[in-house]
């Protein structure tokens, strides 16, 4: 998820039951998943189950991916689909994605999706089982969804007498880089291959109090949609001494930088909610050499596809005009590197899931989720009229909380290098939210006495 902070339109209450964690204290093993689980209302989950969870949990915070590059994140998960019974087809786009399957009688079929990469972060938590890979970190929460995500299959797995339908699972890769999920449904035709589910269910972390969900407002957007791109701007490269024959790529892209943070501004109602970004300037390698060209990889996010028309129009006008008022000596390049609509959950399908999460980890841990302009490439499993449901995960430990909003030290949030989720919270929470709603999804089984609520 490409964002900056994630905020819930309703206050949170946390009571002084319901843990300490700030997740830089380790795992929490001391207060077991169980206790934390049944603070929530839950049933609690078992002690194997959740032990496992962390411990893949664990394993993967301490070993990221970047996006394109998850082969061992897709083996570990993989290997646990397998475990569960699920038949596990590899490749699925061409990457690293992975789809798993568990058939179990007539009925619905659910799509629960996971992302597998991390972030190029250099981690600073200081927690014991930070990442050994240099520069990379799981900043994103992607690392806590997975071991959610096995937890959930191992429920159902282990209680196939009360459901039927069938369970798909998607390890989706390149989630970061907002390239991971159309070549899925495109390229590895996952919908004709695996059929169109009756949902898609999906949740990501979220600096809200852990053991918290959050949901978009019945017919609101959850996330905006999002254009990456990247500009080349050329200039004539030379001595810095002489810089009369030279054309200065560096001085060219800080006036582009400066030009384009009037973009959203001037592209957009003032009512309409829009971004532009730019994370990445590169240019040269010496201070007394003028470069031959300047790199710039900017984002812009709104509601709405013609907004993001408008602001991409913009954008590339400023670029544009910027490189000739420099006297480049050939146009500038932008690419759009990817493209995302905004995340509009189906109404029907997320009041249904909401009310299961209020059942399963009571109403006042099922909060209203503001819009972010954080972006997500899960709307492209609509494809086909898939319906979908996303909600937040929070992940924010109970004094960290307080403290933040007593004045104190703001609260990490994903993407930076301090994010670090309080996971002997959230991770029950987090199964307990995705088995939750996929057994709303599913048909009843024999055991259950009757059809699943529609």
């Amino acid at each position: 998820m490409r964002c900056e902070v994630v905020t819930a339109a309703r206050t949170a209450k946390v009571t002084d039951g319901d843990g300490d964690g700030d997740g830089r204290e380790g795992t929490g093993e001391g207060t077991t998943g169980e206790e934390a689980t049944g603070a929530m209302g839950a049933l609690p989950l078992p002690r194997p189950l959740l032990r496992s969870a962390l411990a893949l949990y664990l394993d993967l915070h301490a070993h990221p991916e970047l996006s394109g590059h998850e082969h061992r994140t897709a083996d570990l998960l993989a290997a646990r689909l397998a475990g569960h019974g699920l038949a596990v087809t590899r490749a699925v786009g061409g990457g690293h994605g992975l789809v798993g399957v568990l058939r179990n009688g007539p009925g619905p079929t659910v799509l629960l999706r996971t992302e597998l990469d991390a972030l190029p972060v250099t981690e600073a938590t200081g927690l014991p089982y930070a990442s050994t890979a240099p520069g990379v970190m799981h900043a994103c929460g992607h690392d806590l969804h997975i071991a959610a995500l096995t937890g959930a299959v191992a429920l159902l797995a282990a209680d196939r007498d009360s459901w039927r339908g069938t369970l798909l699972v998607v390890g989706q890769p390149a989630e970061e880089t907002l390239s991971g999920a159309r070549p899925m449904l495109e390229d590895g035709r996952l919908y004709e291959r695996f059929g169109i589910p009756d949902a898609v269910l999906a949740q990501h972390a979220a600096p809200l109090p852990a053991g918290t969900v959050a949901h978009a407002p019945g017919g609101a957007p959850l996330m905006a949609g999002s254009i990456a791109a990247d500009v080349t701007l050329h200039g004539r490269g030379g001595h810095a001494a002489t810089p009369h024959l030279t054309v200065d790529p560096v001085l060219m892209a800080a006036a582009t930088v400066l030009g384009l943070q009037s973009v959203a501004a001037h592209a957009t109602a003032p009512a309409e909610q829009a971004v532009l970004t730019v994370g990445s300037v590169r240019a040269g390698e010496r201070g007394n050499i003028t470069p031959e060209s300047a790199e710039l990889s900017l984002t812009v996010r709104a509601f709405t596809d013609s907004a993001l028309d408008r602001l991409l129009a913009a954008a590339t006008r400023v670029v544009r005009a910027q490189a000739a008022a420099a006297g480049a000596p050939r146009d500038p390049e932008l690419t759009v590197t990817a493209r995302s609509p905004a995340l509009l959950p189906d109404p029907a399908l997320t009041a249904a899931v909401r009310r299961a999460h209020e059942g399963a980890l009571g109403a006042a841990r099922v909060l209203d989720a503001a819009p972010s302009t954080a972006t997500e490439d899960f709307p492209h499993f609509a494809a086909g009229g898939a319906p979908t449901a996303y909600w937040l995960l929070g992940t924010t430990g109970v004094r960290q909380w307080r403290a933040a909003r007593a004045g104190g030290a703001p609260v990490d949030p994903n993407h930076a290098p301090g994010f670090a989720p309080d996971v002997r919270t959230a991770l029950p929470a987090g199964i307990t939210a995705l088995a939750a709603a996929a057994r709303h999804v599913l048909g009843a089984g024999p055991g259950d006495g009757g059809e699943a609520e529609s």
